[in-house]
């Protein structure tokens, strides 16, 4: 056994919100000892920007050739400012990076492909850990999802295993999921024994942002309010509902770009907020339907469970009750960040981070590279 360390967790999601999330978590890489601080830090002038260009040329590049040359500057710039965010934080808390077990650093995903039978999927995160290492002279764990894509598995989700101790500190179990909307939905489902279960259930927040961006309506549907006065086209919801990923069988994983806001493309504005807003729950009530047994209530974090039209719609199309993570004192944003906590001082432990039933991969596998 090992005593609870104090490790950070950084991210950033596909949806370029213009934020780090860094949190602060206490832990023995198994059971949680303390929530610390938290913050959504603003990346600095022009680093939005700069992520945006570059995820456009990783979709052009696709995985072909070598690697386009914005990666490195934006990979430079991206280590500084999420390396200056945690000293601030750590620094902001009272602590001092001394008191630093381990930096869990996701990075960015710029690009993400599912396997499929004849070859292998791939990934890719920008944060270069040896930088991050040198600037905070502390121990860094990075690069969480390559190892697993290399031995078959999907590379994600990541989050179950945290999912899973978080469900465990509720004591339940197989009645309850928990389910983060993010750019891409993923749930994970624990038997309250053994049994994890995790994958993407579908788009999430991705395509809604993208149509509202779209329309010069704002970055989001804030407060799904603009879905809430739109009708959805049932009869477009109900072919996008035959897409194979509905009912492929897990493991599964997406990329952000997997479901576009084209799926809108000839409605309405408040219709096609409706009509993704729906599809994101209806997706979420397929993929209920795909686990051993089919939970009762949902516990929500990420960004989606501040749209009211979803959750609702999670009742209605999905058939759950869906509660925001932060009725059970969790805290529904920081949840991401503090996985990534979570999975470094399973690293650091040599414990696994992915399993064949979160993400495919053919035994319990240990992921994230360790520097500093």
């Amino acid at each position: 056994m090992m005593e609870p360390i104090w490790a950070v967790g950084l991210m950033t999601g596909t949806v370029l919100d213009g934020n780090i999330d860094v949190a602060l978590l206490k832990t023995d890489g198994e059971t949680i000892d303390t929530f610390g601080a938290y913050t959504l830090a603003p990346y600095p002038p022009g680093m939005v920007d700069l992520l945006q260009e570059t995820l456009a040329e990783a979709r052009s590049w696709n995985f072909e050739g070598p690697e386009p040359e914005i990666f490195a500057r934006a990979e430079a710039a991206l280590t500084k400012a999420q390396a200056q965010a945690m000293k601030d934080l750590v620094e902001g808390s009272g602590l001092s990076l001394a008191d630093i077990g381990v930096v869990g650093f996701h990075g960015q995903t710029v690009l993400h492909r599912a396997p499929t039978r004849d070859r292998l999927g791939d990934t890719r995160q920008l944060g270069d850990g040896g930088l991050m290492a040198s600037l905070l002279d502390t121990k860094i764990a990075y690069d969480f999802r390559t190892a697993d894509v290399r031995a078959g598995g999907q590379g994600a989700p990541l989050a179950a295993i945290y999912h899973a101790a978080l469900m465990r500190s509720l004591g339940s179990g197989g009645e309850t999921a928990v389910l983060n909307l993010g750019g891409v939905g993923n749930i994970t489902w624990w038997d309250g024994k053994d049994l994890v279960v995790a994958f993407d259930t579908g788009p999430a927040n991705a395509p809604l942002n993208d149509f509202i961006k779209s329309l010069g309506l704002g970055e989001m549907d804030r407060d799904g309010a603009l879905g809430a006065s739109g009708t959805v086209d049932e009869e477009r919801l109900a072919r996008l509902l035959q897409h194979p990923y509905m009912t492929a069988p897990f493991p599964k994983s997406l990329d952000r770009f997997g479901f576009t806001a084209a799926m809108a493309d000839g409605l309405s504005p408040a219709a096609g907020a409706a009509t993704l807003s729906a599809f994101t729950a209806a997706a979420v009530g397929k993929a209920l339907d795909l686990l051993p047994r089919r939970p009762e209530r949902l516990i929500v974090s990420g960004g989606g469970r501040r749209n009211p039209t979803i959750m609702r719609m999670l009742e209605s199309r999905a058939g759950v009750n869906a509660v925001s993570a932060d009725e059970f004192g969790w805290r529904g944003d920081a949840v991401e960040a503090e996985c990534f906590a979570f999975l470094a001082v399973r690293a650091l432990r040599g414990l696994p981070i992915s399993f064949p039933t979160t993400t495919g991969v053919a035994q319990p596998m240990t992921g994230g590279r360790l520097v500093g």
